[in-house]
């Protein structure tokens, strides 16, 4: 027996609307629901979507002093197809999937998934890959022409030449990207050019060193003030060495006369020690300054060259209105990388301009082989669907599969429409806009039961697909679920005995009145109960014995 990667194992529903609590188990193949018209069919839907991401309010708090409480228990088969979204979302994947809502009366909702909180937004990324209900095959879906060509793509197995298309699509579009923004870039600079170029020539021609300007500035401190500094040289110097007394002299005496003194008393021999010292280093210090008296001279001709240098530097650092030597060093290497690049630029974009028109060859060569297998698909897809059609009791109906060719997109160049004619009037019109609720259901059947065979679809719920058919028309129906299900879970709301007797799970939804409460309940019922539901179904209640053997044989085939 086939093994859904993913089906809904369990749904437990508590004080929500006219439901107390409700624990439904359900089959991997076809669920048929049914019950009288009232009976809480709806609200078992309500409370499935609830799970599956849609909003509600405190109104659906049966008993306003309690929460309402929703929980489905789906089992992963292949859980694997899954992991991208759980780690996305720092969530442990096992084999048993929990999701769980919580409604407060006052109106305070709360969704978790394996008891992890979880925004509305995720649970519906994650749900719609595991029900078909209201996201990518609702009926409201087949007006959408991305969805009509979904359809064509499965059917004609185009997924990996879609998705080697989309990856030559989107590295050619984000080559022309690149390409345009880089023609943007010289057209920006070539307003710029002629001035960028200048300033790099004022730059360049400075020629600054590391630290240069801030050197400059000590320097000219020092020679300004030159005539003032050798002064006083010149008399330190005199002090130390030249004068009638000098102090290199003076030192030299007293340690002569300590040496006298070493003979009678040898504790002063370390004191003399000490004063030679001071007295050549004394003598060293004051040579050094002779040295710098021959270098220092005040050389007005420098000081002029110097001050105009740093002038120079500090208009440009003005221009830039930057502090320092090194942030001038790094705007003209900014300005040199710039013009290099320029110099470049044609090159580049010659070259990107090629490549681009190579990558737009690829991708019509890759649009056009998606065009022509899926042109290839539009008539037997039209024949079948139009079989399927006559068979669920749309003998009228008919559908037409228009291509039109529009600009690139991550699909290719094909605009796809279902156009339909419920009346054999030879007037194709948008699904949209012609067909009625009863007649998109049947309509998204079909096609269903068609793409199902190429497409592992989520768990599917039909729900009023038997609106305005009986007899044959909803046997045909009942049989197509019935395929359906042996491929995947199917759960199926119905009123037609025709449909009810081709599930292999039957659940009955109704009313149980106590008081002044009402409540909805919901049972599995047993082949024998199956059959006595189905004769009433077909008959009225009680059911005549006709009725119970046309409902026997309904089951039986």
């Amino acid at each position: 027996m086939y093994i859904a990667k993913a089906m809904l194992a369990k749904l437990e529903i508590q004080n929500y609307i006219l439901i107390d609590h409700l624990s439904i188990d359900l089959s991997s193949q076809l669920s048929v629901i049914t019950g009288e018209t009232g009976a809480g069919k709806s609200i078992i839907m309500g409370a499935l979507g609830l799970i599956l991401g849609d909003r509600a309010d405190s109104t659906v708090c049966r008993n306003a002093e309690k929460k309402c409480f929703i929980e489905g228990t789906f089992q992963l088969n292949n859980k694997e197809q899954y992991a991208s979204f759980f780690e996305a979302n720092d969530m442990d994947l096992s084999a048993e999937l929990i999701i769980r809502r919580e409604i407060s009366a006052q109106g305070k909702s709360r969704a978790f998934i394996n008891d992890t909180p979880i925004n509305l937004n995720e649970l519906k990324q994650l749900t719609s890959q595991l029900v078909d209900l209201h996201q990518q095959f609702d009926t409201l879906t087949l007006g959408d022409t991305d969805f009509q060509r979904t359809v064509i793509d499965a059917l004609a197995n185009l997924q990996k030449e879609v998705v080697q298309y989309q990856q030559a699509f989107h590295a050619w579009k984000e080559n022309e990207k690149q390409l345009q923004e880089l023609i943007a870039q010289k057209e920006a600079f070539e307003k710029t050019e002629s001035y960028n170029k200048h300033l790099l020539e004022e730059l360049a021609g400075l020629n600054l060193k590391e630290n240069e300007l801030e050197e400059i500035e000590k320097e000219l401190k020092f020679l300004e003030n030159a005539v003032q500094i050798k002064a006083q040289l010149d008399a330190s110097v005199q002090q130390l060495e030249s004068s009638d007394n000098p102090i290199v002299q003076q030192i030299k005496q007293i340690s002569n006369t300590l040496e006298s003194i070493v003979k009678w008393q040898p504790n002063f021999e370390g004191l003399l020690t000490r004063l030679k010292a001071a007295q050549i280093e004394i003598a060293d210090i004051a040579s050094e300054l002779i040295v710098w008296q021959d270098k220092i001279d005040f050389d007005e001709n420098k000081i002029v060259a110097l001050q105009d240098r740093l002038s120079e530097g500090y208009s440009l650092q003005k221009k830039h209105k930057v502090q320092t030597t090194s942030e001038l060093i790094a705007i003209q290497a900014k300005l040199e990388k710039e013009l290099e690049a320029v110099l470049n630029l044609d090159d580049t974009i010659s070259k990107l301009t090629s490549s681009v028109a190579q990558q737009n060859k690829e991708v019509s060569a890759y649009a056009k082989k998606l065009t022509e297998q899926r042109n290839k698909q539009v008539d037997p897809f039209t024949k079948n669907v139009n079989q399927l059609l006559h068979q669920v009791g749309m003998p009228n109906a008919k559908i037409k599969v228009t291509i039109e060719q529009v600009t690139f997109n991550q699909y290719g160049q094909d605009k796809m429409d279902i156009l339909f004619d419920a009346n054999n009037t030879n007037r194709f019109e948008p699904i949209r806009k012609v067909a009625s609720g009863g007649e998109l259901s049947r309509l998204m059947l079909c096609i269903k039961s068609l793409v199902a065979k190429s497409v592992d679809l989520p768990t599917m719920i039909f729900d009023e697909i038997d609106t305005g058919i009986s007899g044959e028309p909803a046997k045909q129906v009942g049989l197509l679920l019935q395929q359906l299900g042996q491929s995947r879970q199917v759960l199926c709301i119905t009123h037609q005995p025709q449909i009810a007797a081709k599930g292999h799970t039957h659940l009955y939804v109704y009313k149980d009145q106590k008081g002044t409460e009402t409540q909805t309940h919901l049972k599995t019922l047993p082949k024998e109960e199956r059959v006595l539901h189905i004769a009433r179904m077909i008959g009225g209640d009680p059911p005549s014995k006709t009725a119970i053997s046309n409902a026997q044989e309904l089951m039986a085939n």
